[in-house]
């Protein structure tokens, strides 16, 4: 895949970002409402080309909505503002798998309809057909039992050559977009999740990328349709507005979490956060028989633990600022793990301008 060098990209940013800010472009393209607009401003993201994966799968066969229906939310505001989207994503839930990769055997792409009514001509139109592939490890058609290849696995194996295969795409896409995700990914558990793993392997590549993560409902076990929707709709203008201002960029990724509004809470606006530290989703491993050889893996929330492990001392935490607070919480994650390294002078440009976009000009719900 042929890329422009990241130093190439960085210029093609600030220049576009003087320009915009020189021609006065307003802060947000799109309504959330509904609103009659322009055919231009309607379509904020027209020829933008956009990966989409998750580590939920692309079943969304499940009650709880817990296993990728976010995935067809998040295609379905995407596609209607006019961006390009075609689904590589794990064929089983792979929730939980960070940046795991497979390291020998089969891919094998799984073409399915839209799996619920009601989203199958979401992105009728568009350049690709907008298809949604799930991916398993097998030397023929996924099935019911087929293993899953990772997160990680699925938009690697699409930027090395999925999409140039399936799509068309030979230079990549614009984007790499991961979720919605059934639950927030944030404080501990963020080095956990395959919906982060996979947006830091699109970073990795080269590619920008945004993780969306939207809180269940008050029992944190269903993900409410609500939650989703208002969180695909938020992110469709959200990622018009980083688009409108040149802010793409593949030094990090932007981790978005979306607060529950299902019983009609009041969603607080978007705030630029650090990754917390304390434990709010965590594993346990209880023995189950006398002798010790075998333990159930058991998943902890915060309630059920002392305060001292639940308390987060990292101060603008995502899971204060979304779980206490109420706030959409924005946060740049890197794939870049050395202890103590900071950005240097460009990327510490970029954080400074995405952090003015979130506090200052981002959509507000």
């Amino acid at each position: 895949m042929t890329r422009a060098p990241r130093r190439r990209r960085t210029l093609l940013v600030l220049a576009a970002t003087a320009a915009l800010a020189c021609t006065g472009v307003a802060a947000s393209a799109t309504t959330l409402d509904g609103s009659p607009r322009s055919d231009r401003s309607s379509r904020p993201l027209a020829g933008l080309r956009v990966l989409l994966s998750n580590d939920d799968s692309m079943q969304a066969s499940k009650p709880s909505n817990a296993d990728g229906l976010g995935l067809y939310e998040i295609r379905k505001a995407l596609c209607a503002a006019g961006a390009d989207v075609v689904a590589i994503a794990p064929w089983q839930v792979q929730s939980g798998k960070g940046t795991a990769v497979t390291n020998g055997g089969t891919l094998s792409l799984s073409h399915r309809p839209q799996p619920r009514a009601g989203y199958e001509k979401d992105c009728s139109g568009t350049r690709s057909g907008s298809p949604v592939y799930g991916v398993c490890l097998a030397t023929g058609p996924c099935g019911p039992d087929s293993p899953s290849a990772t997160p990680a696995d699925t938009v690697k194996f699409a930027l090395r050559g999925g999409l140039a295969a399936r799509a068309g795409w030979k230079d990549g896409p614009d984007l790499v977009v991961t979720g919605i995700n059934s639950g927030p990914n944030v404080s501990a558990q963020v080095n956990d999740s395959g919906t982060v793993g996979a947006a830091v392997a699109a970073v990795d590549e080269g590619v920008p990328a945004v993780a969306l993560s939207s809180s269940g409902d008050a029992s944190q076990r269903d993900f409410p349709v609500a939650n989703y929707r208002a969180h695909a709709r938020f992110a469709a203008d959200f990622i018009a507005g980083l688009r409108e201002r040149g802010l793409f960029t593949d030094r990090f990724a932007l981790k978005v979490d979306y607060p529950d509004v299902s019983a009609g809470q009041k969603v607080k606006p978007p705030v630029w956060t650090r990754v917390g530290h304390g434990k709010k989703v965590w594993h346990a491993y209880e023995a189950r028989t006398p002798d010790g050889d075998l333990f159930d893996i058991v998943p902890g929330v915060c309630d059920d633990k002392p305060a001292s492990d639940c308390t987060e001392t990292v101060e603008n935490a995502d899971s204060t600022a979304l779980l206490d607070q109420g706030h959409i919480a924005v946060a740049p994650i890197t794939a870049d793990r050395t202890y103590g390294v900071r950005a240097d002078g460009a990327g510490q440009r970029e954080l400074a301008r995405l952090k003015w976009y979130v506090e200052h000009e981002a959509p507000r719900s």
